[in-house]
């Protein structure tokens, strides 16, 4: 590590994990300190994909070990039948084969009593080689020398920038973090869309970061990845995906996002979808491990692999959204089924529609959305044992606390249940009081059902029960707690209208309480600091209005059009340049 003396004039020192990096004053270079929570986020993700890696290979040879001794007789002969010239023929193949996630079905050359023979790649010894990382959009390059310098057992770390800037200070800041990264991590200038076209299948683990959507990069992303590798993508367009601009959603996802209180879990799931959709047209599919909202992003971990015959199951993971526009009621459609006969599975399409014109709850139209990824967004395996690392090396996190509490949730979150009810919303829609969490919970699990909370919303409550049931035990709270009366046609006064089906049954249940809330872990943090959340993108001068927005701690620099240029060194706006209009009266430039 460079000595602090070294630093050039101009440039501050950033510290975060083990990593340091040289920041200039200006913003021509982008870094944002909130994104310590993706960032450690992505290391206990990398940390726990290397120790899946390495058992899943030595599943693989152990599977592979026990071939031999189950061979019949007649299959020992059928090998031995091929001809020494047949053998000798064989091309020699290198002594060192590279085994990939989906175990490499090359050879190496055995040499014995001057013949050569075929040796398969899984009887060799050696271990299997460390992954290679792709960070597609470096900027400073903070994420690959973090990535180099604190994962046990990673291998080269490409990092990848269009901008000469960018890629010139993550040339400086690699050299500034000493030998360890100057041998592990790599700079270059290029478009990474090109350069994950012209690299199929070469990269363990690609990490896709951009300011704003990462539609662009999906389809030259998930060919990049080798089999059974991670691709690790980030989208900060929420907007976009939460239903404020639908139709922009649709055209670069693929999808339709309808707007409701789980608008930021549907948001991960129209990502999901849109990768699958992207990696099927190369026979490949997804297997989502973790995905997580956090802050002002979302942010998927997913694995891909490749198989024309798996991909055929892609319809059962996709479903359309029928929301309500009068109250909270929705259903989901899958685009396809199976049927099983005799030993053969057929694939066929869904059945439909799943609900009427009107809603048999409240009498409003639906507006329909998605197709979304409906299947389970994490493998609760992989999420307890990434949550028992980040607890087991708390103090190599700096944002320990916040991913503790974002994996805590997501453990306990029902993983086969896709989007949830608010709980407030449905008492809004019946203009009543709201029962308490537990004492909802409680009845939701008296009646038989499942109930969890979502790391997405804190008022979220998951569930696998049907919406009449919801509605059923809302109106058994009604009659116990009785509210002013509502016009006739209000979607409230409509369901209120009918008999409840059931009779609620509000006594505490003993998992009312998740075993997070009963230990008293905290689950919702603040932010830590006043102003956290997105920044300036590089390369824009920031201005008063950039600090209204993003608070005095940006970096300050020049002037741009709509805001105050302001001055460096003390934060205050520059006078303001006047000039006359054809009238005579002055304006702001």
């Amino acid at each position: 590590m460079a000595d602090a003396t070294e630093i050039p004039e101009g440039y501050t020192v950033v510290k975060e994990g083990e990593a340091q990096i040289l920041m200039q004053t200006s913003n021509t270079v982008f870094f944002n300190k909130a994104q310590v929570n993706n960032r450690d986020m992505s290391i206990a993700v990398l940390r726990t994909f290397i120790e899946k890696r390495k058992e899943e290979h030595e599943a693989m040879l152990n599977k592979r070990k026990k071939k031999p001794e189950q061979r019949t007789v007649e299959e020992d002969s059928k090998v031995s039948a091929i001809s020494k010239e047949e053998r000798q023929a064989e091309p020699a193949m290198p002594q060192q084969d590279r085994v990939n996630g989906e175990g490499s079905k090359e050879v190496d050359v055995a040499v014995s009593d001057g013949k050569k023979t075929k040796t398969s790649s899984w009887k060799r010894t050696g271990d299997i080689q460390p992954p290679v990382v792709l960070e597609a959009l470096s900027a400073s390059g903070l994420r690959a020398l973090r990535y180099a310098r604190e994962v046990d057992g990673i291998g080269k770390v490409i990092a990848l920038d269009i901008e000469e800037a960018s890629v010139e200070a993550c040339r400086k800041n690699i050299e500034f973090n000493g030998a360890v990264a100057s041998s592990k991590v790599q700079a270059h200038q290029a478009d990474a869309r090109v350069y994950m076209l012209t690299h199929p299948k070469e990269f363990d683990v690609v990490d896709i970061d951009p300011y704003g959507s990462p539609s662009i990069f999906l389809d030259s992303a998930v060919q990049s990845v080798s089999d059974g590798g991670i691709l690790m993508c980030t989208a900060t367009d929420m907007a976009v995906l939460c239903g404020t601009s639908a139709e922009v959603c649709y055209s670069k996802y693929g999808s339709y996002p309808v707007k409701g209180k789980y608008c930021h879990e549907m948001a991960l799931r129209i990502l999901l979808a849109s990768i699958e959709s992207h990696a099927n047209r190369y026979k490949r599919y997804i297997v989502p491990v973790l995905s997580v909202h956090m802050d002002f992003y979302i942010r998927v971990f997913v694995r891909i692999f490749t198989s024309a015959g798996e991909i055929k199951n892609a319809p059962l993971k996709l479903s359309y959204v029928y929301q309500c526009v009068g109250c909270d009621s929705f259903h989901l459609q899958t685009l396809g089924r199976v049927v099983t006969k005799n030993n053969s599975v057929k694939h066929y399409p869904g059945f439909g529609p799943t609900v009427p014109q009107a809603c048999a709850d409240c009498g409003k139209k639906f507006n329909m959305g998605g197709p979304i990824w409906s299947a389970p967004i994490h493998d609760q395996d992989w999420v307890l044992s990434i949550l028992e690392n980040v607890k087991f090396m708390q103090e190599r996190y700096p944002a320990y606390e916040k991913i503790l509490a974002v994996l805590t949730t997501i453990s306990e979150e029902l993983d086969d249940v896709p989007l949830f009810v608010s709980l407030h919303n449905l008492c809004a829609t019946l203009k009543c009081t709201s029962p308490s969490a537990v004492m909802f919970r409680s009845a939701v699990l008296n009646a038989g059902y499942r109930i969890s909370g979502s790391h997405v919303n804190p008022l979220g409550l998951k569930s696998d029960a049907p919406m009449e049931v919801i509605w059923d035990i809302m109106r058994c709270w009604v009659k116990n707690h009785p509210i002013k009366p509502q016009p006739p046609d209000h979607p409230g006064s409509v369901i209120l209208s009918k008999e409840p089906k059931i009779q609620a049954n509000f006594a505490r249940a003993v998992a009312s309480l998740s075993k997070a809330q009963v230990k008293k872990v905290k689950r919702f943090l603040p932010n830590p600091e006043k102003n956290w959340g997105p920044k300036v993108r590089a390369g824009r001068q920031i201005t008063s209005k950039h600090v209204s927005i993003y608070g005095s701690n940006v970096l300050l620099n020049g002037d741009e059009t709509g805001g105050e240029p302001l001055e460096a060194n003390n934060g205050e706006p520059s006078a303001k340049r006047q000039k006359a209009d054809n009238n005579g009266a002055a304006t702001q430039s």
